[in-house]
C-alpha cells in the first residue's frame, strides 16, 4: 500500500512539473483529506447557523424547507463545472490558472483577485461570527469591544495551525468532517426526542418581519443558503498536497456540495420544527441560541452550542489553509506586492507560512472595514461566485471553440454545456441578488474593488504579471 502510494506521489509530482511548477509542499492529502477540507469550509454548522436569524426574518420556515434546496439544486452544477476543470489542471493556483490558461493572463489576473478578496472574507465571516457566540456564551456583550480580541485570538490560532504543517491541518480536517456529522446527530436527535416538534406543515409558513414583500424577503434570505455553499474550491486549492489529485480533487468538490446539502437540511427542518413561539423566535438577537435554550433547557442547550461553536472553529481553520495555497500560489506566478515572501515555504514545516499569515492578517482588518456581519457575508459570497463563474464560463467559450480539447478524468462529456450554461446563470443571479439592499454596502465595495483592479491592471501590472508559469498544459487525455 505503501509503495503504491509512493508510485502515485511520483507520478504526481511529474504531472506538476509537466505543468510549468516544481514540487514545494508537502503530499500528504487522501481522498477523504481533501473532501473534509471542503466540507469542513462550507460547514452546515457554520453557515446554516449563523445566518439562521438572517434565514428565519427574511423568509420564515419556507425559507429553510424550500429556499436551501433551491439554492443546494442551484450550486451543484457550478460544483461540476468546477470539478471538471479542477481534473484536468490540478495546480495550487486552481481556479485562476484555469482563467488564464483557457482565456488569457488578464481573466486569470481578475479571477485570482476575486478569489482572494473573497477568501479574506469569508475567513472573517466564519471568525467573526464564531466570536460573536463565544461572546455571548460566556456572557459577555456582542460589541466591537468584546468581540475583536476573541477575533484575534481564533485568528491566531488558526494561523499557528497552518503554519506548523499540513500533516496537523490533515488529521484536524479528516476530524472536523466526523465531528460535524456527529454534531449534526446530536442536535437532531436531541430536539427529535426531547422536543414535540410541529406538524411538517409549519415548515410551509412564510413570515418575514422586513419592511420588504413576501417574495422579495425570500430571496434575500436564500443568502443563508448560499453563503454556506462557498469554500468548496478549497479541495482545488490543494491539489499539490493531494494524492491522485485529478480524481480526488473534483470528488472533493463535489461531494462536499452535495453531503452538506443533504446534512444541513435535515439538521435546518428539525431546528425550524422545534420553534415555539415564531415572531418571539425571530427577534431574538441569536435565534438559534433561543430555540435550544428555550426548547431543551439551559444546560443541554448551552452544551450542544458550545459544541456548535467547535464546529466552526474547524470551519475558520480550513478556511485559512484554503486562503494561504490561493495566495501562494498567486504568488509564486508574481501576482501580489511583495510576492516573493508571500511564495516562500518554510523549510521546518514545508508549508507557505508567509501566506498564512498574510491571510490571518487580511481576515481581521475586512472585520475592521465592517460593522456589519452581514457585510462580510455577502461580500465573500459575491466576491467568491465572481471567482467561480469566470473560468466557468471561459472553459465553456473554450471548449465550444475547440480551444480545450484534452480533459482530466472527472469530465462531464456531452451535458458539459448544459452544466456551464446553468452555473453561469445562476451565478449572475447570486452577483445581482446579494448586493440588493440591505446588503448594499457589500456591493459598493464589491464593484468599487473590481474598478480599482481594472485601473491597476491597465496602469500596471499588466506591464509586470505574466500569468501561471509553463503554459499550463493540461494532464487529462484528448
Amino acid at each position: 500500500m505503501t509503495a503504491a502510494r509512493d508510485d502515485q506521489r511520483t507520478r504526481d509530482a511529474e504531472q506538476l512539473r509537466r505543468m510549468g511548477y516544481l514540487p514545494q509542499l508537502l503530499r500528504e492529502m487522501g481522498g477523504f483529506h481533501n473532501f473534509a477540507l471542503s466540507f469542513s469550509i462550507i460547514s452546515v454548522l457554520t453557515g446554516g447557523i449563523t445566518l439562521y436569524g438572517h434565514g428565519l426574518r427574511f423568509g420564515g420556515p419556507l425559507t429553510m424547507s424550500l429556499g436551501w434546496p433551491i439554492v443546494l439544486v442551484a450550486t451543484l452544477p457550478i460544483a461540476a463545472s468546477l470539478a471538471q476543470l479542477a481534473s484536468s489542471y490540478p495546480t495550487a493556483g486552481a481556479l485562476y490558472h484555469w482563467s488564464s490558461i483557457l482565456g488569457g493572463r488578464s481573466w486569470g489576473f481578475l479571477t485570482a483577485w476575486l478569489n482572494v478578496i473573497g477568501q479574506f472574507a469569508i475567513t472573517a465571516g466564519i471568525d467573526y461570527g464564531l466570536s460573536e457566540f463565544i461572546s455571548g456564551a460566556v456572557g459577555w456583550p456582542s460589541d466591537r469591544r468584546h468581540v475583536l480580541p476573541i477575533y484575534a485570538a481564533v485568528l491566531a490560532s488558526h494561523g499557528v495551525l497552518n503554519h506548523v504543517g499540513v500533516r496537523v491541518v490533515a488529521k484536524l480536517n479528516s476530524l472536523s468532517a466526523l465531528y460535524h456529522v456527529a454534531v449534526v446527530v446530536a442536535l437532531v436527535v436531541a430536539l427529535a426526542v426531547l422536543v414535540p416538534l410541529r406538524s411538517p406543515s409549519f415548515l410551509l409558513t412564510r413570515f418575514t418581519n422586513q419592511p420588504h414583500t413576501y417574495a422579495y424577503a425570500f430571496l434575500v434570505g436564500l443568502l443563508q443558503a448560499q453563503w454556506t455553499f462557498t469554500g468548496y474550491d478549497a479541495s482545488a486549492h490543494v491539489t499539490e498536497e493531494t494524492v491522485d489529485p485529478t480524481r480526488n480533487a473534483p470528488w472533493g468538490i463535489f461531494l462536499s456540495v452535495l453531503v452538506s446539502g443533504l446534512v444541513g437540511y435535515a439538521m435546518l427542518l428539525v431546528i425550524t420544527l422545534a420553534i415555539g413561539d415564531l415572531r418571539a423566535t425571530a427577534t431574538a438577537d441569536n435565534p438559534f441560541i433561543f430555540v435550544l435554550q428555550g426548547r431543551l433547557g439551559h444546560r443541554l442547550g448551552n452544551a450542544l452550542v458550545w459544541l456548535v461553536m467547535g464546529a466552526m472553529w474547524f470551519c475558520g481553520l480550513s478556511s485559512v489553509t484554503s486562503n494561504s495555497r490561493m495566495l501562494f500560489a498567486f504568488a509564486r506566478d508574481g501576482g501580489l506586492p511583495a510576492s516573493r515572501a508571500i511564495a516562500s515555504v518554510s523549510t521546518r514545516f514545508g508549508t507557505p507560512h508567509v501566506a498564512v499569515w498574510v491571510a490571518v492578517a487580511a481576515a481581521f482588518a475586512v472585520a475592521l472595514w465592517s460593522r456589519a456581519y452581514l457585510a462580510m457575508v455577502a461580500l465573500s459570497t459575491v466576491a467568491l461566485y465572481a471567482s467561480y463563474g469566470l473560468p466557468i464560463a471561459i472553459g465553456w467559450w473554450a471548449r465550444s471553440r475547440g480551444t480545450w480539447t484534452a480533459f482530466g478524468p472527472w469530465d462531464l462529456g456531452r451535458g458539459s454545456a448544459v452544466v456551464n450554461a446553468l452555473s453561469v446563470l445562476w451565478t449572475l443571479v447570486v452577483l445581482v441578488l446579494f448586493v440588493l439592499p440591505p446588503n448594499q454596502l457589500a456591493g459598493y465595495t464589491f464593484y468599487g474593488l473590481l474598478a480599482m483592479l481594472g485601473a491597476y491592471w491597465l496602469v500596471s501590472a499588466r506591464k509586470t504579471f505574466r500569468g501561471p508559469r509553463g503554459a499550463g498544459a493540461p494532464v487529462g487525455h484528448p
